[in-house]
């Protein structure tokens, strides 16, 4: 299976070119030469102190783009506790703290310049190479939304969704079958929480029984992590033996019958996506190409720009 190596050059480049109100690499330059680096900062002190904000930094920019495009309305806090973030899928987000005070810092320096869209786009970036992963070239020139909305959040993917269902929601966002297998193996950093997993350990499609996908020496060690009845806050690696680290031991795990999460080990069940999940399990530097071209390409999900969106001047408000 080519690598996409080539093709990571050519969008990259290509970028470049963009101008007036598309994204493009270095859309800070002129109005808040420093962006990036604040950014960066800030992300890196709090990396410092707990490296576990660097997956959530990951997982706050996917969730931002997979609902209604990156627009930074993942970030919105309403009087009416109706926005995107209340929806199941994107229970246990956190981050937002650590966007805020970037925020706030670019407040000071640029008022009204950087959007909150482009600085959870910036974390993410930053958070992949704090923990080993590969580097590129973030675009920006996002501008946020107007709109949070609960009801939208319904399409999330879920990691109880069939593998048909997630290339779907995949598909819906202009995103193909290897960018599922890509961008889920932003996995191998981060936990999740036995919540998640109840119906997968005991009652998996409704069996009553487990995922026959586990390995059972496997099953047996997560049911004594979470057991029957058990606090469904406790959490575990998702990457089970590499969880802090950037790289392809995830799909070696999900080979293995090792997966944590349903939606993860169901990469192995559908011929649309078990190729792309062998693949990566023999080609690290492959992987890591091609990672950094499907998320740039997630950032431009429906990303709104010039005066199609606002730059909101707290993230936690939409106005």
């Amino acid at each position: 299976m080519p690598s996409l190596a080539i093709l990571s050059t050519v969008l990259l480049l290509s970028s470049l070119r963009y101008g007036g109100g598309q994204l493009q690499v270095g859309f800070y330059r002129g109005s808040c030469p420093r962006a990036e680096d604040v950014v960066r900062s800030v992300v890196t002190g709090a990396f410092l102190s707990d490296p576990s904000v660097a997956p959530a930094l990951l997982r706050l920019h996917f969730h931002d783009c997979i609902v209604d495009g990156c627009d930074g309305s993942i970030l919105v806090r309403t009087p009416d506790g109706q926005q995107e973030n209340r929806a199941f899928g994107h229970q246990g987000l956190r981050g937002h703290n650590i966007i805020d005070a970037a925020k706030a810092q670019l407040e000071f320096e640029c008022p009204g310049v950087v959007s909150c869209a482009d600085i959870v786009a910036l974390a993410a970036r930053d958070s992949v190479a704090l923990t080993n992963g590969p580097s590129y070239m973030v675009e920006t020139g996002r501008r946020d939304g107007f709109i949070s909305s609960v009801v939208d959040a319904l399409a999330v993917p879920e990691v109880s969704d069939p593998i048909e269902v997630l290339l779907i929601k995949f598909a819906q966002n202009g995103l193909s079958a290897q960018d599922l297998v890509v961008l889920t193996a932003a996995h191998t950093i981060g936990t999740t929480a036995c919540f998640f997993m109840t119906g997968r350990l005991y009652n998996f499609r409704g069996t009553r029984r487990p995922d026959p996908s586990i390995s059972p020496p496997f099953l047996a060690a997560l049911q004594g992590i979470c057991p029957p009845g058990g606090n469904g806050n406790v959490r575990l690696a998702i990457d089970n033996g590499s969880g802090h680290f950037f790289d392809t031991h995830f799909f070696s795990n999900i080979r293995s019958g090792l997966a944590v999460l349903q939606s993860d080990a169901a990469l192995y069940s559908h011929p649309a996506t078990r190729p792309f999940v062998d693949f990566y399990a023999d080609s690290p530097s492959s992987f890591a190409q091609d990672f950094a071209v499907a998320i740039v390409k997630l950032g431009r999900v429906r990303a709104l720009t010039g005066p199609l969106g606002h730059v909101r001047r707290a993230c936690s408000s939409l106005a």
